[in-house]
């Protein structure tokens, strides 16, 4: 997975797969999301991004897996 951000536009860029995209379909005003031949989420672009999905503060935590 790879985030990209472009500041000269506020936009994200959330790359989950490596795979050509097929298809682009909008979830919400400034959220896209694009899929694979096989339907598959490709990568997540968001608009705006500091104020829709508060860029300026992203952190990574793995989350231990839970033992039942």
């Amino acid at each position: 997975m790879r985030i990209k951000y472009f500041p000269d536009t506020d936009t994200a860029l959330i790359e989950l797969v490596d795979m050509p995209v097929e298809e682009t379909r909008e979830v919400s005003e400034d959220v896209y999301i694009d899929l694979g031949s096989d339907g598959a989420v490709v990568s997540i672009t968001v608009e705006h991004a500091k104020e829709k999905a508060n860029i300026s503060e992203l952190s990574f935590i793995q989350m231990e897996r839970a033992v039942a």
